[in-house]
């Protein structure tokens, strides 16, 4: 069996609710003519709590298989799932990476009440995210250390100011 090499990119956009994961994504997705997974978009459309933890493991796993196909083929594909766990982070990175594809790491954060301002703002979540939900999942998130940050590529384009 002939194996291809791909020359494909992988980009990991990492934060917390009300980071700006989405904004930069997209931005990225049109300026690199790229394509974008969102595990939320994808809930969204199909009538499906964002709370379903198993669901959405369910969906990040199609969008992880489908990414690896996309990957193969040499396209670039962003994963905007949050990506709270250096564990969750490495698995991408190194399966990207076996693929041949180079991989990229945006990582975005904000204080606690910036992100909780920008949510209440959006309005989308239902139902609405709380404070105390934004303050437990500050303390779940890992945020890349540097020593992680140097297992990633460079990145292909600075990251958008407004995201």
């Amino acid at each position: 069996m002939h194996m291809l090499t791909a020359s494909g990119r992988l980009i990991i956009v990492c934060g917390l609710p009300g980071s700006g994961k989405t904004t930069l994504a997209r931005a990225l997705e049109n300026r690199l003519r790229a394509i974008r997974l969102s595990a939320d978009d994808w809930m969204v459309a199909l009538s499906l709590s964002l709370y379903d933890e198993q669901i959405r493991e369910k969906i990040e796993a199609l969008q992880w298989k489908l990414a690896q196909e996309l990957l193969v083929l040499g396209l670039i594909v962003i994963i905007e799932w949050g990506t709270w766990g250096r564990s969750e982070r490495d698995t991408l990175r190194l399966g990207a990476r076996a693929l041949g594809a180079a991989v990229e790491l945006h990582c975005l954060s904000a204080s606690d009440d910036a992100l909780f301002e920008r949510i209440r703002h959006r309005g989308v979540e239902s139902p609405a995210i709380e404070r105390e939900d934004l303050s437990r999942w500050s303390k779940m998130f890992q945020a890349p250390t540097a020593e992680e940050l140097a297992l990633f590529d460079e990145h292909l384009v600075s990251d958008i100011a407004s995201a």
